[in-house]
């Protein structure tokens, strides 16, 4: 699928730091100065500024010695022949190339420039962070350290010119510290690592900036992962026809539960049903079949004690969804086995990755046996270590690459948990915004498995799916949200998705 195709879908082009940096050379190659766009980047944040903060005083830039630096001189210029008290502290003696045009340009618009020894922002102040630009990588060293502790310290509004410093654009992650923004004013084309890992907790509101590039410098350019447009999802998906009925929409089969895990067969299989299946069958433990009715009356219940009666649902089922509770006893192993040797779409989820973790021999054997099956995982990151046999913080330093490796590894569309999902196919990788810390409890995964599971049922592909569940997920999490993120639970989430599987 080509550039324009994907973004006809309802995706957005995200890139690499490196790609980005590459645009810059190709626009001043086509006859752009490179101070030109220094001047746009600063002008561009300094009406950011201005916008956000209209009152505000004094301002204080920290400005790094390269180009982002040059990006917080253009500011400092333009505050102070605005009027603006404005303090600029430099952490290098010298700016380079065109950063020292506008560190001189600072001066001469009355901007005192210091070097910085340890000075705290002024009470009341704006911060900006013009430190580190988008190339940055690896541990913060000296002054740079200690200057971004003594701005987090402070507890102004800071904004953050291109990426907070200290935070890899590539990853999501850093090394131990960086910028806390309020907002983060990126440029170019929007990076892939202001999406997931630990950016929502330094990146504020985003917003980008252009500067009145030509599209034609992004051509033959891949983007290096895409964002999901919901709403365009939701559109391009359309309504139901008229005459619809429920063998046009899928049979959904949830397998698991174990002893003390029943909630979890409960909330993957209401979500199924609330995200649209035309029909959920539920395989668990014969002591769990009322409790189930009695939840949810819709969903057809098999004890999984009765050979039967699961050989007949999963005959039946169109989609299969195991793992919720299934935990890893010989129970729950004789129930993914039969799964695994099924022929409908197949979802893996929590149990079931860790029984495949201990022992994929017979994962690999079905897949070369039916090499063109659906299936799907969706892991954790502590999962997904498990399945890539590495640590956990492994998974989370490249959370984009690691997806991308348990998809090729497992021959599946892999959905990576955690702030920031990263879905992917093994070839390209997408990342999903929203969602909220009240997430951060029991039987949410569960959630999201019933409706990748409904999804698929009703003929969506494997991504597809898996980005329009990730996105609902998370606005049914925000409106679940709305009076308080503490005590969210799963069935707050099940209660939204009605609404906003309908676009509502």
């Amino acid at each position: 699928m080509d550039r324009s195709m994907r973004a006809a879908a309802g995706s957005l082009a995200l890139y690499t730091a490196e790609q980005v940096q590459e645009f810059d050379r190709k626009a001043i190659a086509a006859g752009t100065p490179g101070f030109e766009l220094m001047h746009r980047a600063g002008a561009a944040a300094f009406a950011c500024l201005q916008q956000r903060w209209p009152q505000h005083s004094p301002i204080d830039i920290f400005c790094g010695g390269g180009n982002n630096g040059g990006d917080g001189y253009i500011v400092a210029a333009l505050a102070a022949q605005s009027g603006m008290a404005v303090r600029c502290w430099a952490l290098s003696e010298t700016s380079r190339g065109d950063a020292n045009i506008a560190r001189e340009l600072a001066c001469d618009a009355g901007v005192n420039v210091q070097l910085w020894g340890g000075q705290s922002p002024a009470a009341g102040a704006v911060v900006v962070d013009a430190l580190l630009g988008t190339g940055f990588s690896g541990p913060l060293r000296g002054q740079y350290r200690h200057a971004i502790e003594a701005i987090n310290s402070a507890g102004c509004p800071v904004l953050a010119i291109d990426a907070p410093s200290g935070l890899n654009c590539d990853t999501g992650m850093h090394e131990g510290l960086a910028i806390k923004a309020s907002l983060t004013l990126s440029f170019i084309a929007w990076k892939q690592g202001l999406f997931t890992g630990l950016a929502s907790q330094h990146c504020g509101e985003l917003r980008l900036d252009g500067l009145g590039i030509e599209t034609r410098i992004f051509e033959h350019t891949e983007p290096s992962a895409w964002r999901t447009d919901v709403d365009a999802e939701l559109r391009q998906w359309g309504a139901r026809p008229v005459a619809a009925h429920k063998g046009m929409y899928g049979h959904v089969l949830v397998a698991g539960g174990d002893y003390g895990t029943a909630g979890a067969v409960v909330l993957a299989a209401s979500a199924a049903a609330r995200c649209g299946a035309g029909l959920v069958s539920c395989v668990t433990r014969p002591e769990h079949v009322a409790p189930l009715l009695s939840q949810r009356p819709e969903v057809m219940a098999y004890p999984g004690a009765d050979a039967q009666a699961w050989a007949e649902a999963l005959g039946r089922a169109s989609v299969l969804a195991v793992g919720p509770g299934l935990g890893q006893q010989v129970w729950g192993k004789t129930l993914l086995d039969d799964c695994l040797q099924a022929q409908a779409p197949l979802l893996l989820d929590a149990d079931a990755l860790n029984i495949l973790a201990a022992d994929a021999t017979r994962f690999d054997e079905q897949c070369a046996q039916q090499p063109d099956r659906i299936r799907v995982m969706t892991p954790h990151p502590g999962e997904a270590a498990r399945l890539l046999k590495c640590a956990v913080a492994e998974v989370q330093a490249d959370r984009f690459s690691s997806c991308k490796a348990l998809a090729k590894r497992y021959r599946a569309v892999v959905l990576l948990k955690g702030a920031g999902t990263v879905i992917s196919d093994g070839v390209t990788c997408w990342v999903n915004e929203g969602g909220n810390p009240g997430m951060a409890s029991g039987g949410m995964g569960d959630v999201l498995s019933g409706m990748i599971a409904a999804l698929l049922a009703q003929h969506l592909d494997a991504v597809t799916a898996c980005r329009l569940a990730a996105a609902l997920h998370c606005r049914a999490a925000d409106r679940a949200a709305q009076h308080g993120e503490r005590g969210l639970l799963a069935m707050d989430l099940v209660a939204q998705l009605r609404g906003v599987m309908n676009g509502h």
